[in-house]
């Protein structure tokens, strides 16, 4: 196998096992993959925030958050929400494979001849989408301007749409 097939191998290989690891829709505690954190910053007001890896969009991750803060509306006895300030954003970072090598020789009679072959050492650069939503809750639709939001529909709509039962 040549070195340029070697190397497709190997990225296909890593591919196909990384696709399962797209974060999971969950609590962060205790989870690598990322996830989502609540913090009550008042009576009725809440900041969500979802990390995600780098292996699940930006799209996702932002109705992760959405998911969340509904979820967080309904456990404390309220029905509607408004996002009075929301933040989405991409850690980056970068990794670099480490270099092996591979040396072989043929000795010949008094000749000794040898070859050696580097591999590795490629840069693979990601983003990890965050998203976080800063929320108001009210326990019956309120009368204000904007977008005001019904925690029980936004449960059904998406977790209908990611196939999530919990």
């Amino acid at each position: 196998m040549s070195r340029t097939n070697v190397k497709t191998f190997v990225v296909l290989i890593l591919a196909s096992f990384l696709i399962g690891c797209a974060t999971p829709y969950g609590s962060s505690k205790g989870n690598l993959l990322g996830g989502f954190s609540e913090t009550q910053i008042g009576e009725d007001a809440f900041t969500i925030t979802f990390k995600g890896n780098a292996f699940i969009s930006r799209e996702t991750v932002a109705n992760y958050t959405l998911l969340r803060s509904a979820e967080v509306v309904l456990a404390h006895g309220f029905s509607y929400f408004v996002i009075v300030d929301s933040e989405k954003y991409s850690k980056s970072g970068s990794y670099t494979t480490p270099v092996t090598s591979s040396t072989t020789a043929t000795i010949s009679g008094n000749t000794i001849s040898g070859s050696t072959q580097y591999y590795g050492g490629d840069t693979f650069f990601y983003k990890k989408p965050r998203a976080s939503n800063t929320i108001v809750c009210f326990r019956s639709k309120p009368d204000l301007g904007g977008l005001i939001y019904d925690a029980n529909f936004l449960v059904r709509s998406l977790k209908g749409k990611y196939s999530i039962t919990n």
